[in-house]
């Protein structure tokens, strides 16, 4: 399992993350990419908030296609646009994570991708639970469907 580094000789982190995470070499990882407040039909979510819970639970989504949880995550960069929101990207990583601290970078940016984007989220899982240890990543049946890679 993961083990939290957070060394006593250094200022505590100041919210619901850590400082370091440390997983053995042999693991189950996922690496995702950065996540938008548009929702499955394709809608941007309306304001700040919105948006990063949409972005959350589309980094959720892929979790769980992935066959993991947000306790699995080891890494979260939130990008966002609006200035002063790290108080609103709190309380929606606590809603999210519950008591889970993975490692995270917040930062605040002159623009993502398009402009009407207000946060981007990114991220890296880690699974060490040998049942999630696989060749290969399982995929949804539509996935194999689509590559060719029948049942």
């Amino acid at each position: 399992m993961p083990r939290i580094v957070n060394p006593k000789r250094i200022v505590p982190p100041a919210s619901r993350h850590s400082h370091g995470i440390v997983h053995s070499a042999r693991a189950y990882r996922l690496v995702i990419s950065g996540q938008v407040g548009v929702t499955p039909d394709g809608l941007m979510a309306e304001g700040l908030e919105a948006q990063m819970v949409t972005a959350w639970q589309n980094i959720v989504e892929i979790l769980h296609e992935a066959g993991m949880t947000v306790s699995d995550l080891v890494r979260v960069n939130v990008m966002v646009t609006v200035p002063g929101s790290a108080r609103v990207h709190r309380l929606v990583l606590e809603r999210v994570l519950g008591r889970h601290a993975p490692t995270i970078g917040y930062m605040e940016v002159a623009a993502l991708a398009q402009a009407e984007f207000l946060v981007a989220i990114d991220g890296e899982a880690v699974s060490e639970e040998t049942e999630n240890l696989f060749d290969e990543v399982p995929q949804s049946s539509a996935m194999r469907s689509r590559y060719g890679r029948g049942d």
